[in-house]
C-alpha cells in the first residue's frame, strides 16, 4: 500500500485512536481491560498494515478488528472465570484449611514462622516441595552454591531458633528442614 508503513500506521493511530478507544470503552465496564483491547486492536493494525483499507475505511476496518478483540477478551473471561470457580472449590476442600486456626499453631509453627520471609521461603521448598538444590536454584534464580549457602544459613538460624524456643529436635529432622 505505502513505501512508509511506519508513517502510515503512525497516521491511522492519530486519526481513529479516540474513535476506537471510546467504542470500546462503552463496551468494557473495566478501564483496564478497555486499554488491554485497544492495545491489541492496534497490534493487529500494525501486523497487518498493508490490509487496512485507505482513508475512513481504515477507522471501519479498525472497529472490525477492535469487535473481534472485545469478542477474544470476553471469552478470555469467562475461561478465566470457570478456572477461578473450580479452583476455588478445591482450595475449600483442602485439607490444609482443615487445620487449626493461627492461634492453635505448635510452638514449632510459631518459631517457623518467626523466620524471616526468606528463609520460611528457602525452608519450605526443600522441606514441603521436596525441591532439591538444582530446582531450588530454578525455582529462585540464583545458583545452586547461593542455594546451598543460604539453605545452610538458614538451618542455623532455625536451629538456633528453636533452641531459644526450648525445643529439641532430633538431628534428622532439623537437616531434614
Amino acid at each position: 500500500m505505502g513505501s512508509d508503513p511506519h508513517g502510515r500506521f503512525v497516521q491511522i493511530y492519530e486519526h481513529a485512536y479516540r474513535p476506537i478507544l471510546g467504542y470500546v470503552l462503552r463496551r468494557c465496564q473495566d478501564p483496564d481491560d478497555a486499554a488491554d483491547v485497544v492495545a491489541e486492536t492496534f497490534a493487529v493494525a500494525w501486523r497487518r498494515i498493508n490490509e487496512i483499507p485507505p482513508g475512513d475505511e481504515a477507522r471501519l476496518w479498525l472497529y472490525g478488528v477492535a469487535r473481534k478483540a472485545l469478542a477474544n477478551h470476553r471469552r478470555g473471561e469467562r475461561r478465566h472465570e470457570r478456572r477461578t470457580a473450580a479452583l476455588r472449590e478445591q482450595i475449600a476442600a483442602s485439607p490444609a484449611l482443615a487445620g487449626p486456626p493461627p492461634a492453635e499453631y505448635t510452638q514449632l509453627g510459631q518459631v517457623f514462622r518467626g523466620l524471616n520471609d526468606d528463609d520460611r521461603e528457602l525452608l519450605s521448598l526443600v522441606a514441603w516441595e521436596k525441591l532439591d538444590t538444582e530446582q531450588v536454584a530454578r525455582t529462585l534464580g540464583i545458583t545452586r552454591n547461593a542455594v546451598r549457602v543460604r539453605l545452610h544459613r538458614a538451618r542455623k538460624r532455625f536451629a538456633r531458633a528453636l533452641d531459644g524456643a526450648g525445643i529439641d529436635l532430633p538431628l534428622f529432622e532439623r537437616t531434614a528442614l
